[in-house]
């Protein structure tokens, strides 16, 4: 079994399925034959030609539009947003067209259509590189979000994605793209949408992350179980919509201690979701109160993005706070 990194898994994901199904078809900006800013679809346009893979013009709305417009017309488009930072201009095509056709239709139309994108800070982007922009489409009924954070779970997770009859939004954390590393099954594989991932064992606590947290969070629980004797536990959450209530639920139940780790700022983020559904339906299980550990509630720092991001230590300083209470 060949070990790839997340990146390279991406690239091994396209092609496992543009090989299978005529219908799938890439586009974004510099996609093509220059492979993308990350080389995610490096040879794609030499060996599926430029019809199946090609460049656009430098304009998010005319992407979707243009992937809305295939995917109801029988294709299957995998649409490039250069940087999560430059979805916004195509926003409205997002939460007002691709995730309505379903409901606005009753179900005569869908729209299996995947916009992939990196996201997230970690490569001293600055403020217009680096936001982590996943609670604005989260909010939004009709459409999937997902986040891997190994080689096995991107590539799984993006062929489920393409195979999907709806929109999903494919968030890839940049961050990641190349220092994590994963033996990765050749061929067709998928991991079902709307499922987490048990990454670390543990009854004393349990902290919920996604992305680039997944490693964090499991170097804090390895260090306090070095430290302290305390097991925690590490939860992937995979899909952020839709989010695998249940295990979040029972996860929390089983140990009575919960942080919620993202690096999008504290205020309306997805962490809040988690804290709320918990409090709502299994507080009576808690030995402490849900700790989060995020972003702050300012623009993407240039020079501070070390501090910005959450480290292992602050995790630790969470788990502190549950532990001890």
């Amino acid at each position: 079994m060949p070990t790839l990194t997340l990146i390279q898994a991406v690239n091994d994901a396209l092609k496992t399925v543009m090989r299978q199904d005529q219908r799938v078809v890439v586009f974004g900006e510099d996609v093509g034959l220059k492979g993308g800013v990350f080389l995610a679809t490096e040879g794609l346009t030499k060996e599926f030609g430029e019809q199946r893979c090609f460049d656009t013009p430098l304009s998010e709305d005319g992407i979707i539009g243009a992937a809305i417009g295939m995917a109801l017309n029988g294709l299957l488009p995998v649409a490039e947003i250069q940087f999560q930072d430059f979805i916004f201009p195509a926003f409205d095509q997002i939460v007002s067209e691709a995730a309505k056709f379903r409901y606005r239709s009753g179900g005569m139309y869908t729209v299996p259509m995947v916009i992939r994108t990196p996201y997230g800070g970690g490569i001293k982007g600055g403020l217009y590189h680096s936001q982590s922009g996943e609670a604005y489409f989260c909010h939004t009924p009709g459409i999937k979000v997902v986040v891997p954070s190994t080689p096995y779970d991107a590539k799984g997770l993006l062929i489920a994605a393409i195979e999907d009859p709806d929109p999903v939004l494919f968030l890839e954390p940049k961050r990641i793209y190349r220092s994590v590393k994963g033996e990765v099954p050749e061929g067709h594989y998928t991991v079902p949408l709307g499922t987490t991932r048990t990454v670390r064992e543990g009854n004393d606590a349990v902290v919920f992350a996604y992305g680039a947290m997944v490693s964090v969070a499991t170097i804090a629980a390895e260090k306090v179980a070095a430290e302290q004797g305390k097991q925690v536990r590490v939860v992937d959450l995979r899909t952020l919509s839709p989010l695998d209530e249940d295990s979040v639920l029972e996860h929390a139940k089983q140990t009575g201690r919960v942080v919620v780790l993202h690096e999008a700022p504290r205020f309306c983020g997805y962490g809040g979701e988690i804290s709320a559904l918990i409090a709502e339906h299994a507080i009576e299980y808690m030995e402490a109160p849900i700790v989060r550990v995020t972003g702050f509630d300012t623009p993407f720092p240039n020079t501070l993005e070390h501090h910005y991001l959450p480290d292992e230590r602050r995790v630790c300083d969470a788990l502190e706070k549950v532990l001890t209470f």
